[in-house]
Formats: structure tokens, C-alpha cells, sequence
């Protein structure tokens, strides 16, 4: 397994549930994967390390988790040397790595998005800001910047500022040689990952993310502070129309232009007043979607993955429990911005889980015995139940039990109404 997150966690423990799963190396992990996996200090962009690595111990499979491993080719370092892996290949995961790319292909093929405009000009890129006159409006970095590289602007002060900071002060880095400048859509928004092999299309249950990290929807966006499943947005009719307008037209759109996808596709959706629109897609599980979505597989992981990596999806129909998850992420005091890390925490058993939910651990450290934050988000607190507000209330049961100096979460996940 390749990554260190909250996503991570919950993938090796669900692929354990396979008994033929014998060891489960993790690259880099952390102090919770530790209980479940044997982390190895090889860090997660370490193409040639990786490779190296599941040479030597004769590995069967990779799993590579997070989106920067799989714009570097990982996957296509490994199939080079004969090693099993699942994720897309670069050309593929393009679909990520580039807000320009996947934009145009979308524009290319049809498939329902924000009305867009590209700029690696800071000053045109004002200049159509000021033409279009309409707020709020969305400022996207082109490249991967750890899912905050969108900045949502209220008026052309903070446009102005958004895209000084982004093209010229270069806040995430490279990422923002480009941008893309979008209308803002409005309506519940709606996650769905899915499984596919480039032929066949299997979307899983699902999700809501809560990006902001304040009560309300208030504050900088992070990389999520919680989640729930089903998406009470989401009905069957939807799910029909975006199977027909989104999700196999995607695929369909990928293989036209020879970057066939294989793995686990990533559809984050707004359902607007005009129908399902695409506002990005991700070439990986999401985090923290991954944390209640994998909760309610029924159907092995290993099989499924397999049968992607194999090409015979069609064979595999997925099962999920009809139950609803919760998925409360308790982080450090500061998040997204400064934080302090080395914070024990308490209420955690030996292998880091507590009474009453799973916990999967995103950024802790784990040394004689005692776990410590080690990150922004920290515990990603998930529990099941027959419905939402069960889940919900078993969840936070289970946060209230666990502590750490400057403890961060949300009190209001699964309560957004639109």
C-alpha cells in the first residue's frame, strides 16, 4: 500500500479482510497503520524505491493510494518490471494531475461541467474576471496542490488576491502556472467513486464530503473533516443520469484519447438547477470518502481489484450494506494553516481503535506503546448505522472518548441542508 493517510488505513483493513492476505507492506504509513500493516520508510513519490522494494520482497501486488505516485507513473514503473498494480497510469491520471486537461476534455466530449476559461496570463486572467463580472467565481491552481488548490473568490478584491497569490506568489508551487476560472455552480454536492477497468464501470455508494473546516461551512477548505453515506441527495434517478451523461462518457472520452483508466475513478458532482455536473475528477480513492464508502462493501476488495487489474470487471457486481456511515475527522488545533504535532492521545486501545466505531488513523506516530498526532488531520472517526442519524450519534460517542492537546472537529457533519 503506497501512502500514509486516513484512506490508506481503511484499504489495508479492508484488504485484510481476505484471508489469503498474508502481509501487508505500507509506504510510508503511520503510528495506526503500524497495528494493521508493516510500515516501510520509503516515501509515497519513491518510484524507484517502490519498485525496489516489491522486487525484493517478492510483493504480489501494489496498491498505489494517493494521486502525486500515480502522475509520477508509478504504476507504469511497476507493470514495466512484471510487478501487479492497482491505479491508472500516468497518461490516464492526467484526469487529476491537470484541471486544464480533464476541463478540456470535457468540453471535447460533452460531458456537463462549470462554463470555464484557461489563463497563464495573470493579467488576462483579471482582465476576463473583470468582463464576466459575476460572483462568486472559482479560481482553480491547474496542478495537484493537496485537494486546497481551489479558492472560491466573493467579489474582484478577493479574485484579485486569489490570483496574485496563486500565479504570481506561487502558493502551491508550479501547480499554478495555470489557471482555470469557472462559474460557480450551486446545489448539494455529491461524491462517487468507481471502480473501473477501462471497459466496465462499477460506481460504489455514495458520499458527502464537508470541505471547510468550521461549523457551517465557515473557514479555508481542507482536505475534509468528515463525511456520510448514502448522500441523501443522490436518488436512484440521479445515479441513472450520471451513469448516462458522466460516468460512462468518461470512460469513453479516456479510452478515444488512448489513456484507457484503470482503477478507482473519482467523480466529485454538483447537482444543479440544470441537472449532475462535474466540478472535478480525482484518479483515486477521495479522502475522506474512502472511510465510509469501503465501511459498507460487502463484496471482497482483493476480488474487485483484481478483477480491474485483470480487465474482467463485468464478472464482479458489487454489494453494499443497506446501512448508513458517518465519518467524523478530528484534526490538530490550527488546520489547514500552522499546527502543532507530538500531542498524546488518549482513549485509543493498543491497535488504536476505540469502543463503538473503526478509527482510522491519518497523521499519527505511534512509539512505546502510546500514539501522537503526527499531522493536520489526525483520526478519521467512522461508525454504521441503520440510519444517518444513528451513525452520526455513534460516531461522535466515539470522538467525545478520544482526546488530544487543541483537538479540532466539526459538531455539524450530515446536518447541511440546501
Amino acid at each position: 500500500m503506497i501512502g500514509g493517510g486516513g484512506r490508506e488505513h481503511a484499504l489495508i483493513r479492508k484488504l485484510k479482510e481476505n484471508s489469503s492476505v498474508k502481509t501487508v507492506y505500507c509506504a510510508p504509513g503511520n503510528g495506526g497503520i503500524s497495528r494493521d500493516a508493516v510500515c516501510v520508510n520509503i516515501p509515497a513519490t519513491d518510484v524507484e524505491g517502490v519498485v525496489a522494494f516489491a522486487k525484493e520482497k517478492k510483493v504480489d501486488l501494489v496498491f498505489v493510494a494517493p494521486d502525486d505516485p500515480l502522475m509520477l507513473g508509478m504504476v507504469d514503473a511497476l507493470e514495466k518490471e512484471g510487478i501487479r498494480a492497482f491505479g491508472p497510469r500516468k497518461a490516464a491520471a492526467e484526469i487529476e494531475g491537470s484541471k486544464v486537461f480533464s476541463k478540456n476534455l470535457m468540453k471535447k466530449y460533452g460531458i456537463p461541467t462549470a462554463r470555464y476559461e484557461v489563463f497563464d496570463d495573470p493579467k488576462k486572467a483579471l482582465e476576463y474576471v473583470k468582463e464576466q463580472d459575476n460572483y462568486p467565481v472559482v479560481i482553480k491552481a491547474d496542478g495537484l496542490a493537496l485537494g486546497k488548490g481551489v479558492i472560491i473568490a466573493e467579489d474582484f478584491d478577493g479574485a484579485e488576491k486569489a490570483i496574485h497569490s496563486i500565479m504570481e506568489e506561487k502558493i502551491f508551487g508550479a501547480s499554478g502556472n495555470r489557471v482555470v476560472i469557472e462559474e460557480f455552480l450551486q446545489g448539494p454536492e455529491v461524491s462517487v467513486l468507481a471502480f473501473t477497468d477501462g471497459k466496465c464501470i462499477r460506481p460504489m455508494v455514495s458520499s458527502m464530503d464537508h470541505k471547510r473546516v468550521f461549523d457551517g461551512d465557515k473557514g479555508p477548505n481542507t482536505g475534509g473533516m468528515g463525511t456520510i453515506s448514502p448522500n441523501p441527495y443522490y436518488t436512484d434517478e440521479l445515479a441513472k443520469e450520471c451513469m448516462e451523461k458522466i460516468f460512462l462518457p468518461t470512460i469513453d472520452a479516456l479510452n478515444k484519447e488512448g489513456r484507457t483508466f484503470k482503477g478507482c475513478l473519482y467523480f466529485g458532482l454538483m447537482i444543479t438547477k440544470d441537472g449532475p455536473k462535474v466540478i472535478e475528477y480525482n484518479a483515486r480513492f477521495g479522502d475522506p470518502e474512502t472511510q465510509v464508502v469501503l465501511p459498507r462493501l460487502k463484496t471482497d476488495l482483493l476480488t474487485i481489484v483484481s478483477a480491474v487489474i485483470d480487465e474482467r470487471l463485468e464478472e464482479v457486481e458489487l454489494e453494499f450494506s443497506p446501512e448508513a456511515a458517518a465519518c467524523v475527522v478530528m484534526a490538530s488545533g490550527g488546520y489547514p494553516q500552522s499546527y502543532e504535532k507530538g500531542k498524546k492521545i488518549e482513549g485509543l486501545n493498543a491497535d488504536g481503535q476505540a469502543d463503538g466505531a473503526e478509527i482510522f488513523h491519518a497523521g499519527t506516530k505511534y512509539e512505546n506503546g502510546q500514539f501522537y498526532t503526527a499531522g493536520g488531520r489526525v483520526l478519521g472517526v467512522t461508525a454504521l448505522g441503520n440510519t444517518l442519524d444513528e451513525a452520526l450519534e455513534k460516531a461522535y460517542a466515539a470522538v467525545k472518548k478520544i482526546s488530544f492537546e487543541g483537538a479540532h472537529y466539526r459538531n455539524d457533519i450530515g446536518k447541511r441542508k440546501y
